[in-house]
């Protein structure tokens, strides 16, 4: 099947993008596309730009966080020692009450 059965095909623009890791990408967009400034290098993951002289840093990448830094962001080390104390108190209250705790 030709362009004759299909129609014409829309003009169209070739736009290059660079990465930190000196990637070169070139994405294919319509001639009435608005052109992103950054995009994604399809190598490694990157964000890419335009500037071939400048292209955009890699992003920071956030160390993985445990279930204990979570609490102790919301938590004060006062507000964990009145909780484990409060927890405590429960605990002996209910053993002495005769409760089977597991």
């Amino acid at each position: 099947m030709g362009e004759a059965e299909r129609g014409e095909a829309a003009p169209r623009q070739a736009v290059t993008y660079f990465c930190s890791h000196d990637h070169r990408s070139v994405v294919t967009f319509s001639v009435e596309a608005v052109v992103p400034d950054t995009w994604d290098c399809p190598k490694c993951g990157l964000p890419a730009s335009r500037d071939s002289e400048n292209p955009p840093p890699a992003p920071k990448i956030e160390p993985y966080k445990t279930h204990l830094a979570y609490v102790k962001e919301r938590r004060s080390d006062a507000e964990a020692a009145d909780i484990l104390t409060e927890a405590i108190e429960l605990l002996r209250s209910r053993r002495k009450s005769g409760d089977i705790i597991f």
